[in-house]
């Protein structure tokens, strides 16, 4: 029996490939970090939204009190 590409589990899929760090001089890698940080930043200000619009639609749809 085969499975449905649909019905697979998803595995994580890897978004960045990091650099040979033995190439890089400190001010390379000093600068790769501000980089990593600023990534971070802005991923973080996307899962604080998409926290928000989940929150704000389990608000809307709750179940109104006494039914």
């Amino acid at each position: 029996m085969t499975i449905p590409d649909d019905d697979r589990p998803v595995t994580a899929r890897k978004l960045l490939t990091p650099p040979p760090l033995d190439l890089l001089g400190v001010d390379e890698l000093s600068a790769y970090i501000a980089d990593l940080q600023a990534e971070i930043s802005r991923v973080r200000q996307v899962i604080a939204a998409k926290e928000a619009h989940r929150m704000n639609a389990a608000a809307f749809f709750r179940t109104p009190p006494g039914l």
